[in-house]
């Protein structure tokens, strides 16, 4: 039994390396640098920041300031050009492309949006612009949003309509509990002779705050 495993591990020996060294040389001969410059079809001008990706890898660059670039792609990838101001363009490195270096000028035309026209005319009169203008609705921005989030009349609707979460509901009856304690086998002040609470008693009052709410 043991000899045919001496011949097979001696078999491996010799060949794995071969076949390791086989498949290093054939991804070694798939790596290309692909590299050039990317610039303007009308005026050959090189152009800054373009994002050049592989599809379905994650790979990619942009150009320089002077639209030059450089990557390492593999034999056979699709490469895209892309702009936010030009068309984008797809390349394919070819797959029997002899050697390791592919350089290329790749030319990006220009992006041209046309926006639908816009007629501006004036208001007939004086009179009927201030009037427009007067009665004009404008959206709030953030901070008039947030002052009126704020403001003291929201705050108390939502006092009174949020309830309360797990943790103020336990300090509450937490403090329920500890007042109890510290007045046990005493008769607990009466708020009916402290001039705070009448005090707060009369603000209340004038607010509305015992008005019944239809």
């Amino acid at each position: 039994m043991k000899k045919p495993v001496f011949l097979i591990t001696t078999l491996l020996i010799f060949l794995l390396p071969n076949t390791l060294k086989a498949q290093f040389e054939s991804v070694r001969d798939s790596v290309v640098q692909l590299y050039g410059i990317v610039m303007t079809a009308d005026s050959l001008v090189g152009i800054p920041s373009v994002s050049i990706v592989v599809k379905g890898q994650n790979r990619g660059t942009i150009t320089n300031n002077q639209g030059v670039f450089s990557i390492v792609v593999l034999k056979g990838d699709i490469v895209e050009f892309t702009h936010v101001t030009y068309q984008s363009k797809i390349i394919t490195v070819p797959k029997n492309l002899e050697g390791n270096q592919y350089s290329i000028v790749q030319l990006l035309i220009e992006d041209t949006v046309y926006l639908p026209a816009t007629i501006i005319k004036r208001r007939p009169t004086a009179a009927q612009f201030a009037r427009d203008f007067a009665n004009a609705k404008i959206d709030d921005d953030d901070l008039e949003t947030a002052r009126k989030n704020t403001s003291i009349a929201a705050r108390r609707a939502l006092l009174k309509s949020t309830p309360h979460d797990g943790l103020e509901a336990s300090n509450i009856q937490l403090r329920t509990i500890a007042t109890k304690a510290y007045y046990a086998g005493q008769t607990p002040p009466q708020n009916i002779f402290n001039p705070a609470a009448w005090g707060e008693f009369i603000q209340a009052w004038k607010r509305g705050d015992f008005k019944k709410k239809n």
